[in-house]
């Protein structure tokens, strides 16, 4: 118990522990004189015992539905060192499947054996993969400086391509290699995408606590599916444990600029069919090592920084892999798909021959390049991708890779081999792919008949709210939200953050919208298991951001989805209230201004302060008709504006290119 005493917790991890806000924990601190006493950190950020609050919470019955998951990883951060708590962790899973299972990892310490026990008592009666899953997401979030990780959204991308376009039908099942497997994410969606019996996944990752996760990963997705899975330690460049062995697919997100990638002892190895990778690209050996591994017909998906695509040092081995027909394709990503976030990274995809022989160029004589940047979801801080529009066009467009009769979509080219192979054998896909995504005369004509038809609408919707009045002098009757609820006109209901990770969802899965989504572009980025969200938005619900930067409410429609921390559902009584008249009188930014705190603009607003009009139903109809105008008329003027900028870029590019004929 004294390891446990001496465990510290902020109040950030204690409002996660009770699963409750911040601000509540603060306020216990304030109201109740027997909250436990500050033991470390400072007056803005102090610290705690976890045993000291764990006994508090349970005292007051704030732990009534809160399992132990959020108990365990103070301790298991407490270890101090990123690899004895990965290693811990993964020790954790084998023993939360056997209790039988022999220490893998003898180097861990007293305290963390214990804790490994602790874990895997609390995960066979809470669920022995979800509790793995709980503890490796918390891992990894607190030590995503260290990592380079692949989003999940990526690596089920990649896994999807690669099976698409691997030729010939897998003899025996299937199997997949990771040479550079990091905590598993690749190989757990390429999982995870195939659903056919039979498949075989080899990885390799040279850190021991990162390759002893993706054992944890792997064992758990492996459970009752028929998978062998082959998990090795080691410097795969240098050291590669799985030589000679053939796969039918590989995925690998290799590290970057890595110069020490073993250049000088390496230099006589067979793998290097191409040319010997000079010592500045590193990532060409990885290239070179993922088709050495593949069967006849087999694909190969690896992402690499963009500057490979041109650097002169690699143009040799570009041009060969072209000539033999082995780089197939190559997309470029928008910013924010990966690490670095910064970088529009690239997807090769390689190819082997079909028959077993001698390499050669495909029939076409060409590759395709795809410039998917276009993805980028706007109005981000941070850059991050449209994943549902990025895969579908991807795979739209892979599904034209050996199709020669087949157009692919725009902003992919079939680059003839002779244009690529010049002296700088440049394989950007954007060098290519913006030319041949010049506008033609019908669909320029097109847009412009669209721009028009959004300008009449706008012009019709301004007519008629122009044509309102409003009576000078008068004071209508307000309530609050709060009063509403006592009332029982509506209830209210807040969103929070999800205890599991949205990439692992399994099952069936409802949308998860965030504040974040709200200030890129209100699509919905992540998803959680149907049953674990406290606060799912129904048709007809009211849904309000009660944060400054992104305040606003709106009438839900579409299928439910689970809201986020700051996102709150009002759910109206219909003979009480009509909800788009409910939204309306919300969404008045007068009516946020006043409910705020005006500290910044991450300040929180009070919902149950924000003010509605007092009016009978019948009433609240004709207003609920006028905001809905209102709203279509703000819609019109966001649509108007992003159209007419569209009109202004493919108007530049052709007046650019010439041929005006007037």
């Amino acid at each position: 118990m004294s390891a446990h005493d001496a465990v510290p917790v902020s109040l950030a991890e204690i409002a996660r522990i009770a699963g409750v806000g911040r601000a509540a924990v603060s306020n216990w601190r304030r109201r109740h004189d027997s909250f436990p006493t500050r033991i470390g950190g400072t007056d803005v950020s102090p610290q705690f015992s976890l045993a000291e609050v764990e006994q508090w919470l349970r005292d007051n019955g704030k732990l009534a539905d809160i399992g132990g998951r959020e108990l365990l990883w103070p301790r298991f951060e407490a270890l101090g060192s990123r690899n004895e708590s990965g290693l811990a962790i993964a020790e954790a899973a084998r023993r939360m499947r056997s209790s039988r299972a022999r220490i893998a990892h003898p180097e861990l310490s007293p305290q963390a054996r214990d804790l490994v026990a602790e874990a895997a008592r609390v995960g066979r009666e809470e669920g022995p993969r979800e509790t793995f899953e709980f503890l490796l997401q918390r891992w990894l979030e607190t030590h995503v400086r260290q990592l380079s990780t692949t989003p999940p959204q990526l690596a089920a991308l990649m896994a999807r391509i690669a099976l698409a376009v691997r030729l010939g039908p897998a003899q025996g099942g299937l199997t997949l290699l990771d040479p550079a497997c990091g905590t598993g994410h690749l190989a757990a969606a390429a999982v995870q995408e195939y659903d056919s019996p039979g498949l075989e996944v080899l990885a390799c990752e040279r850190d021991p606590a990162l390759a002893a996760l993706t054992a944890g990963r792997l064992d758990f997705l492996a459970e009752d599916r028929g998978i062998r899975t082959r998990i090795a330690t080691a410097d795969t460049l240098r050291d590669d444990p799985f030589a000679g062995a053939k796969v039918d697919i590989a995925l690998c997100n290799p590290p970057f600029n890595e110069r020490d990638w073993g250049y000088e002892e390496l230099a006589t190895d067979q793998r290097w069919t191409h040319g010997l990778p000079p010592r500045t690209e590193p990532e060409l050996a990885w290239v070179q090592h993922l088709l050495s591994h593949l069967k006849p017909g087999g694909t190969a998906v690896v992402v690499l920084p963009p500057a490979v695509a041109s650097r002169k040092a690699g143009r040799r081995i570009r041009g060969s892999l072209l000539r033999t027909g082995a780089l197939r394709a190559v997309v470029s990503l928008p910013p924010g798909s990966a690490q670095p976030h910064s970088v529009s990274l690239q997807l090769w995809i390689l190819r082997t021959a079909p028959d077993g022989g001698p390499a050669a160029a495909p029939p076409s004589q060409n590759a395709l390049l795809v410039d998917a940047t276009r993805f980028a979801r706007s109005g981000t801080r941070e850059p991050s991708p449209d994943w549902d529009g990025l895969g579908s066009f991807v795979l739209t467009a892979m599904a034209a890779l050996d199709q020669v009769d087949q157009e692919p979509p725009q902003g992919a080219v079939r680059v003839p081999l002779l244009d690529l192979l010049d002296d700088e054998v440049d394989v950007t896909p954007g060098r290519y792919a913006a030319a041949a995504a010049e506008p033609s005369r019908k669909e320029l004509a097109g847009k412009w008949d669209g721009f028009g038809s959004l300008l009449t609408d706008l012009a019709d919707h301004a007519q008629r709210l122009s044509a309102l009045d409003f009576e000078a002098g008068t004071s209508q009757t307000t309530t609050t939200v709060g009063d509403l609820v006592k009332a029982g006109a509506l209830t209210l209901r807040a969103g929070q953050q999800q205890p599991d990770p949205a990439a692992t969802a399994r099952g069936a899965a409802v949308p998860l919208l965030t504040i974040a989504d709200l200030l890129h572009d209100g699509t919905p980025s992540g998803v959680v298991p149907t049953g674990s969200a406290p606060a799912v938005a129904e048709e007809g619900d009211v849904v309000v951001a009660g944060v400054a930067r992104a305040f606003k409410a709106w009438v839900h429609e579409g299928p439910p989805t689970a809201l986020g921390p700051q996102l709150y559902i009002l759910r109206v009584d219909a003979e009480k209230l009509d909800a788009h008249f409910l939204a309306g009188c919300l969404c008045a930014p007068a009516n946020g201004r006043q409910a705020g705190t005006h500290a910044s603009s991450s300040s929180r607003v009070d919902i149950r302060r924000l003010q509605v009009l007092q009016l009978p139903l019948e009433r609240q109809t004709v207003y609920a008709e006028t905001f809905r105008r209102l709203r279509a008329f703000e819609e019109l003027l966001t649509a108007s504006d992003s159209a007419g900028k569209g009109l202004v870029s493919d108007m530049s590019d052709r007046l650019a290119a010439g041929g005006l004929t007037t």
